[in-house]
This record gives structure tokens, C-alpha cells and sequence, in this order.
């Protein structure tokens, strides 16, 4: 089974891919359904070249799933050529008043059938296969079983099915509810989330009546032509969610989606982060590998493990077991007791590493030097001043046998007197303890205390990293059990 990934930009296709996507998804520019997305405009068209060419045999999936008006189609015409300066492989399609236009001007590109269209029966598989698709990507609201009819019946349409991340409460996806209140259509790339806002009860009680009301359990909703029928509404710690779906994943049963004809299996995600990307393509990679028998399942689990260590909701099988295993809603944001706090990059040695240290002892001996030619009286208060101001203090780094030096791109706030931990494709995680590790300027060759977000850095350290490794650290904001605002 093919593995597809999430990318919202240039730098999470490269962790996609990295972190061993066969495939990987992106939007361009107005035309896909997560326009808060960083999605992909101008020369971009050459990085993404240059990843094809990095990763030989990765595809690209191009969304193109909105519902387009007519002035949109014109749009989409008029951006044709720079579509195709992307080395696309297949186009995702709700519309189909797009597929003659996209057939003509891409003929040597699939045309895969978005979940936005909700293709869950053989006899609409039959029809679009007729059209020119190659590939349906399932409805979430099928199930397993329904998905082994439908592949019986068209063996040779490919399927593809979603696997791991945020489900919607509406029918695949087609909701008019951030429209209604934020103005925002989802079904334009504009989804505010409203189904996960909280919300409180109110009237015309007192606050405190409201609240002992909201929360008693005794609150319910009754329709109109369904008498009989109730359904609750709770409020649990001042405010509940409404319409707020479980996190699908099913990273536990990926031999059911092997004997049910599954050909692809997708994880959601382009709004998601660069670690999110990266730690839950390496998941599936490896339980997939496990599933092939390429590495025993005793191998796999670690790295399915630290599924738990990114952002996520309570989880659920979506629809492919039990209907009623998707109807359970949940509360809160996704969240993590981990933080990104950098990205590294490529090893530096040779004469860069050279200039690197050499700068920073000529800083230290001038530093020295200064204190040296200063008054005893003033070189002591000085000295005193570094052990409260220790930012302050110049201090080169020595050569250490055995380490290397990496560069970085700090993200968060990285203290050199705290844990780090590395993790990568390859492995499943580095602790390096203060005393392994070191933040050097590289413009100064010496010590950083601290490094945060916009501060050159690069890390010398005992442990040899990979290609595309990632540095973390626990987050201090997270509190266990505590529900934040993480913005999803």
C-alpha cells in the first residue's frame, strides 16, 4: 500500500518524503480546500523539482478540490502554464466541470476523485472511471466491508483511503456551518473550525444558574417530528464543544485495509506542522514495513508509539468498523507535551568547522586579554557581574573527539542547561543531557546560554544525526490532562 502524506509547503513535502512518504498532497495557490494552508505559489515550482530528484520515485498529488464557480474556471485556465512548470502526478478533483479541462491541458496526469465527493458504492466508482478517474479517494463515511465490495467489483480502479488525523462532523467534509457564522465556506478552502469552538450556555439566569443547569445533565434537545427522540446537551467545565469530532487513526489495523483493497493510505494534515508530518509519516512507514515484513513488529513499535508525543484528540476508527465509533464527539484542542525547537540541517566539518572554532578562540583570548588589562578592583566587580549576567560571558567551545557539529534553524526557546532530544527517520529518539551537547554562534564561535527563534545557532554534539533529524523539547505550557487553545 502506498503511503500519502500531508504538505502544506515546500518544507513539509521535503519532511514527507523524509520521513518516508511514497507519495505526498499539496494545494496551489486559490484552488484547494485549505487555504490557511502556506500551500504553493511563485518559483516554488524549482524546490519541488529539486525533491522529485532527491527522492526518485515519490509522487506528487496536486488539490484541485473546490467547488468552482464560473469565474474560478476562468481563473484555473489562466493558471495553467504554472501549473504545469509542477512535476505533478495526479490532480484530486471534487468538480467534475474541471476533468475535460484537465484532461486536455494534462493528459499524462491521473485525475484521483476527492472524499469531497463522497464516492461510497461500486456503481459510482463504475461511472467515474468511465470519466477518466484512476484513483477514488473514499468517503470517510465507508466502511471496511463496503470498501472490499467496491474493490471486487472494480479491481482495477485504485482506492484510497484516509488513515490518521482530524475528522468533520459534517458529510465529507460538506459543511455550511463556518459559513453561517463566520462567513468562511469551507467548500472555498475557508473552514474556521466552528464544530470544535466552545461554547456556553446562556439566558437569562444568572451566570451561576446557567452554569448548575448546563451541567446537571438535564438539558436536552427534542425534534419536532421525532417525539421520544432526545438528545443530550452537557456542558462540562464552563464551556462544550458541539459538533467537535475524535481523531481518526488506524495506524492498529492497516492489515484491514490491506485485505480490504486499500492501494493508498492517507494521512491528514496540510495545516499541520512540520513535526506532525514527520512523526506521523514515520509511524506509518514503519508499521507498513512491519505489515511487509521489512522490519518485525517488535521494531515498529516504538516509533508508533510516539504517535502519543504529537498533537492529537481522543482517537477513533472512524466509520470503517462501527458508525457509532464515529458519532462520538470529544472536547479540547489537539495538543502535545513536545514543542519543535529546531530543524537541523547538514553537518558542518572541514574548513567551515576550522573557522568556526578558530573565531571563537580569538574571541575568548581578546575577552581574556580585556580582563587582564583591567584594574583588579574593576576585574573583580567584572567578574562578578558574569556570574549574574553569564549572557554575557565569552566562553569558546573545545574540540571533542567523536562529536559533530550540525546547523540549525531554531524555532522555540532551547536552554544548553536543559534536555534536548533529537529524532529522525532512522531512530526513534535522542536524549542529549546539558554537558552533550552545545549551542555555538557560529558568527562568534562561542557558547549560547539560549537560542529561540531568529538566533543563528549550531549544535555540537556526541551524537551523530541523520538526514532531516529534528530537535524537541517539552513544552513548559503543557500541563497533563489540561485542555489549551492551541489554535486547532
Amino acid at each position: 500500500m502506498e503511503l500519502l502524506s500531508p504538505a502544506g509547503n515546500v518544507e513539509k513535502l521535503y519532511y514527507a518524503y523524509a520521513y518516508g512518504a511514497d507519495a505526498a498532497y499539496i494545494g496551489l495557490k486559490k484552488f484547494s480546500l485549505r487555504i490557511k494552508a502556506d500551500n504553493f505559489y511563485d518559483d516554488e515550482y524549482k524546490k519541488v523539482q529539486e525533491l522529485k530528484n532527491q527522492f526518485p520515485g515519490r509522487r506528487l498529488h496536486c488539490a484541485l478540490n473546490i467547488s468552482f464557480h464560473d469565474d474560478e474556471i476562468d481563473s484555473l485556465k489562466q493558471n495553467l502554464d504554472y501549473f504545469k512548470l509542477y512535476p505533478i502526478d495526479a490532480f484530486i478533483v471534487q468538480d467534475i466541470g474541471i476533468v475535460p479541462l484537465l484532461q486536455k491541458e494534462f493528459p499524462g496526469v491521473q485525475l484521483h476523485l476527492s472524499t469531497q465527493s463522497s464516492c461510497v458504492n461500486s456503481e459510482a466508482v463504475k461511472l467515474y472511471k468511465q470519466l477518466g478517474f484512476s484513483r477514488i479517494v473514499l468517503g470517510r463515511e465507508i466502511s471496511l466491508d463496503q470498501i472490499k465490495r467496491i474493490k471486487d467489483t472494480v479491481p482495477d480502479m485504485e482506492l484510497e483511503a484516509f488513515c490518521h488525523g482530524a475528522m468533520c462532523i459534517a458529510y465529507a467534509g460538506r459543511c455550511l456551518m463556518s459559513a453561517y457564522l463566520t462567513g468562511r465556506s469551507a467548500q472555498s478552502g475557508f473552514c474556521s473550525h466552528t464544530c470544535r469552538w466552545n461554547f456556553k450556555v446562556d439566558g437569562t439566569a444568572t451566570p451561576e444558574q446557567a452554569k448548575a443547569l448546563a451541567q446537571s445533565g438535564l438539558l436536552t434537545i427534542e425534534e419536532e417530528q421525532r417525539p421520544g427522540e432526545k438528545f443530550p446537551i452537557f456542558e462540562g467545565e464552563d464551556f462544550t464543544a458541539v459538533l467537535s469530532s475524535k481523531d481518526l487513526r488506524m495506524i492498529e489495523h492497516l492489515a484491514d485495509f490491506k485485505a480490504a483493497g486499500v492501494d493508498s493510505l492517507k494521512i491528514e494534515g496540510r495545516m499541520k506542522s512540520v513535526y506532525y508530518v514527520a512523526m506521523v509519516t514515520r509511524a506509518y512507514r514503519k508499521a507498513l514495513d512491519a505489515l511487509e515484513g521489512k522490519i518485525s513488529s517488535a521494531d515498529a513499535q516504538p516509533f508508533i508509539d510516539e504517535l502519543e508525543n504529537v498533537s492529537h484528540r481522543e482517537s477513533t476508527t472512524g466509520f470503517y468498523y462501527n458508525k457509532a465509533e464515529a458519532d462520538a464527539t470529544t472536547i479540547g484542542a489537539s495538543d502535545s507535551k513536545y514543542q519543535l525547537a529546531a530543524q537541523m540541517h547538514e553537518e558542518i566539518t572541514g574548513n567551515e568547522f576550522e573557522k568556526i572554532y578558530e573565531t571563537g578562540q580569538a574571541n575568548y583570548k581578546k575577552f581574556s586579554d580585556q580582563l587582564e588589562q583591567m584594574h583588579p578592583a574593576a576585574r573583580e566587580a567584572k567578574l562578578k557581574d558574569l556570574e549574574i549576567h553569564t549572557d554575557r560571558k565569552v566562553e569558546a567551545f573545545e574540540k571533542k573527539e567523536g562529536w559533530h557539529m550540525y546547523a540549525c534553524t531554531p524555532l522555540n526557546m532551547i536552554q544548553a542547561n536543559g534536555e534536548i532530544e533529537f529524532v529522525s527517520p532512522d531512530f526513534v529518539s535522542v536524549t542529549a543531557k546539558p554537558g552533550e551537547f552545545f549551542l555555538i554562534n557560529p558568527e562568534t564561535g562561542t557558547k549560547l546560554n539560549w537560542v529561540c527563534d531568529g538566533h543563528p545557532c549550531v549544535v555540537y554534539s556526541k551524537y551523530e544525526l541523520p538526514g532531516a533529524s529534528l530537535l524537541r523539547t517539552l513544552d513548559p505550557d503543557y500541563v497533563e490532562g489540561q485542555i489549551r487553545d492551541t489554535g486547532r
